[in-house]
């Protein structure tokens, strides 16, 4: 399947994929829309104050979800949602971001550790999955399509965005079923991994 990165707003049903969970239920994953404002924040304020603070790249709330949705035409990046139907309402489980860039800070750090990141085939992401479906494998079902999704546009590596909190052991192995190494440490108000992959 040919793909581009317009593709994501005038053909979304093209990188869309239907998945079936361990537990049988089924979920659907697609890109953000401009009118998932409400079920977006939803998803940002149903996780745990824990969930929410292992995320970087921004906070986990109504506003920013309205900002979000509103600015989604403007965006450099990829959202991706996976909805479940849940009492006849659909409802976000999974949100990752895919920025198709390399910010200043992340592209300063990994030259301080003699890799040179390049912003046309490298990418950053960051993943959060909805507490009630941590471990159950959705992260791996949407991590999959992602990277599948990545190769296919042309990138060969990506980054996360923010890195990974060391006490995040969970992420962490999670990463490295994927293929992330640890590329350094930094510190910023607690420690962290810069962690990178191979696509």
């Amino acid at each position: 399947m040919d793909i581009s990165l317009e593709d994501f707003d005038t053909h979304p049903k093209k990188v869309s994929r239907q998945i079936v969970l361990a537990s049988g239920q089924e979920a659907f994953i697609r890109p953000l829309r401009s009118d998932d404002a409400r079920i977006l924040g939803n998803y940002f304020l149903s996780l745990s104050q824990e969930t929410r603070s292992l995320f970087a790249p921004h906070p986990f709330d109504q506003e920013t979800a309205n900002k979000l949705c509103a600015e989604i035409d403007s965006m450099r990046d990829l959202r991706m949602v996976t909805l479940v139907e849940e009492k006849g309402q659909e409802q976000i489980v999974a949100y990752f971001i895919t920025r198709f860039y390399i910010g200043e800070s992340s592209a300063k750090r990994y030259k301080e550790w003699g890799i040179l990141l390049n912003g046309q085939t490298d990418c950053e992401i960051a993943p959060s999955v909805a507490d009630d479906y941590q471990k159950t494998g959705l992260g791996s079902l949407v991590m999959t399509h992602l990277t599948k999704l990545l190769q296919e546009l042309g990138y060969k590596r990506m980054i996360l965005i923010g890195g990974v909190q060391q006490r995040n052991t969970h992420a962490i192995r999670f990463y490295e079923k994927f293929g992330f190494r640890v590329a350094a440490e930094f510190t910023t108000r607690v420690s962290n991994y810069d962690m990178i992959a191979d696509l």
